[in-house]
């Protein structure tokens, strides 16, 4: 009998949402890969002028984001308005969100809408924060509060102080 107790626990854990050893593991999981990856460093060393879209939820957002990040939402993304906001589909975009799955999404809106240079921020602004990254307040002030979505979600969180609302 303790040997089923002990396999079934085992069992259970292994396909938990929280099984997952990595953030690369949840990831592949979650998101199909159809937009490239650009990690924190790729980004800051890249000289073109790159667009930085916040895929998150407005709270998300005016709790910290990234330097000149343009708010886009998840939720409520508008594709028609953000594609006017935009304008030329060569222009070099870079999605973010909490982790990098709902930014694949938006980025794949994008690319359906033409969009030719567009990246998915790999693990999104917790990878920016857990690299010592800075993040803005709505003040545009540095913070080290951060939304982190839910307690499943703000596990990859490592740096910052967490925030949930």
């Amino acid at each position: 009998m303790f040997k089923v107790l002990i396999f079934t626990a085992y069992f259970l854990a292994a396909f938990s949402g929280f099984a997952q050893g990595s953030l690369s593991e949840v990831l592949k999981k979650y998101n199909s890969e159809s937009i490239p990856y650009i990690t924190a460093d790729q980004l800051l060393e890249s000289t073109d002028k790159v667009i930085i879209l916040d895929a998150r939820e407005r709270a998300e957002y005016n709790v910290s984001h990234l330097n000149d990040a343009v708010y886009v939402g998840y939720e409520d993304f508008d594709i028609e308005a953000v594609t006017k906001k935009l304008g030329n589909t060569s222009k070099t975009i870079v999605v973010y969100c909490s982790i990098g799955v709902r930014s694949e999404d938006i980025a794949e809106e994008l690319k359906a809408a033409g969009y030719t240079d567009v990246y998915n921020l790999f693990g999104g602004i917790f990878n920016w924060k857990n690299a010592s990254l800075p993040i803005y307040n709505t003040n545009n002030k540095a913070t080290d509060s951060i939304h982190a979505y839910s307690k499943k979600w703000g596990k990859w969180l490592k740096q910052g102080i967490k925030v949930y609302e």
